[in-house]
């Protein structure tokens, strides 16, 4: 095993919530729409950006997109808390030789916000986001770029994420899945594919990680 790609939002932080309320913000201010976490997930896929601008029904996108930026920014802190055991499974990976990455759906602007707010740049050898696909997840683009970037073989990776889309794309792209409930908030309960392993602790990410090695 030579390198592990992670989703983020659910996966690497509990950013979901900070995500709720700017998207609640936007879609409130612009459209005068109160919308639920749930009707939120059902959205994602796209970036940030696509989202809004795929479902705002009022023109003024651009600055609608700005606003949830803006609201991502501000209330970062408020929102999001360092996890101390995911913090230092990165650095331990690190300091261990494994290749790093980051397949997200986020766009680069608001993954580099939090990346930033969570002292985690300039851990990941490779970061693909929403802004660089065509085809966001479940489709296993970003992976197979990815790999390409990192350099390893698809059997000398692993994809670890939260949702049902994760699991759809590191299943086609035919490395080993992971599939994660370890933070307060995630996106899939029950996955409906069944990922090669489901990890509720980062203590038992490790163990599996020392048996795949």
């Amino acid at each position: 095993m030579k390198a592990i790609i992670f989703d983020f939002d659910g996966t690497l932080a509990n950013t979901l919530p900070i995500c709720f309320y700017a998207f609640q913000s936007v879609f409130k201010q612009f459209d005068d729409k109160d919308l639920t976490s749930e009707d939120i997930v059902k959205m994602f896929g796209p970036s940030e950006t696509g989202i809004i601008r795929e479902n705002l029904q009022n023109p003024n996108k651009a600055e609608a997109i700005e606003l949830y930026y803006e609201k991502y920014a501000e209330s970062h802190t408020q929102f999001v808390k360092p996890n101390d055991e995911i913090t230092e499974l990165l650095y331990d990976l690190k300091d261990s030789g494994m290749k790093l990455a980051i397949f997200t759906g986020k766009a680069r602007r608001s993954l580099d916000i939090s990346l930033q707010a969570l002292q985690m740049d300039g851990l990941f050898d490779v970061i693909i986001t929403g802004d660089d696909v065509v085809e966001p997840k479940p489709a296993p683009e970003g992976l197979f770029k990815a790999l390409a970037l990192l350099e390893v073989d698809y059997t000398e990776a692993i994809f670890v994420g939260d949702s049902e889309a994760d699991i759809v794309a590191g299943l086609q792209a035919n490395v080993q899945t992971v599939g994660v409930h370890w933070l307060p908030d995630y996106q899939t309960a029950a996955f409906m594919q069944a990922p090669h392993h489901i990890v509720e602790h980062v203590a038992q990410f490790k163990d599996l990680i020392g048996e795949m090695k």
